[in-house]
């Protein structure tokens, strides 16, 4: 059986969660108070990951601490079609695992300077957040004009797709409107959409009938 080690309000949690769910995998769920209870500093924890960071997973005699090594190994063992990790796009899914990082060290990291989580400085992370959603928006755009639904050139969402949804879906928190960036929101639409979706606070489902 599948454990997750989950914090709600973690972005690079919810990116596994929502990952299980499309996946329709059954998987225990247990929670670590991060803020305040410091369950992640707590031996237990430590033993299962020394960094005291979530979220982590458990499949089979594996345990896994980063949220990327997660995301390629649920893909790889439990996705039988092979569509969300696809082997002739395997270099594009990296560097969109990369740029992932990325978001989370910006925008993620804003968010918690703005929810008073974190002690960031906040003007830097908006505008590193600000130069990488117009990188987005703009792959996104020609993508869309050669008929591409998602960040990979390919009919079907990759898990680049998942890794990077939460950031983007919740840049607003950080501060940094999305009103600028077109084509992002109408892909944020469209992961919605993509059968087994589940929202999380701060997300929500698609506008019905749109």
């Amino acid at each position: 059986m599948i454990t997750l080690y989950d914090y709600d309000a973690s972005a690079d949690c919810y990116k596994a969660r929502l990952l299980l769910a499309i996946l329709k995998l059954e998987y225990n769920l247990v929670p670590v108070d991060i803020h305040p209870g410091d369950d992640h500093r707590q031996p237990g924890f430590l033993e299962l990951n020394p960094l005291g960071e979530v979220p982590v997973l458990t499949d089979d005699g594996v345990t896994l601490t980063e949220v990327t090594s997660i995301l390629v190994w649920l893909a790889a063992r439990h996705d039988a079609s092979g569509q969300w990790l696809p082997k002739d796009g395997l270099a594009a899914v990296t560097q969109w695992l990369a740029i992932s990082a990325r978001l989370a060290a910006s925008i993620g990291a804003a968010r918690m300077a703005l929810a008073k989580t974190e002690d960031f400085n906040l003007a830097p992370l908006q505008t590193e957040g600000r130069r990488l959603l117009r990188v987005v928006d703009e792959h996104l755009w020609f993508a869309e004009r050669n008929g591409a639904d998602w960040l990979l050139p390919s009919a079907h969402p990759s898990i680049a797709d998942i890794a990077c949804f939460p950031d983007l879906a919740l840049c607003e928190e950080a501060g940094i409107p999305l009103l600028e960036f077109p084509a992002i929101r109408r892909w944020l639409d469209r992961v919605k959409r993509i059968p087994g979706f589940t929202p999380t606070a701060g997300i929500f489902p698609a506008a019905p009938g749109i």
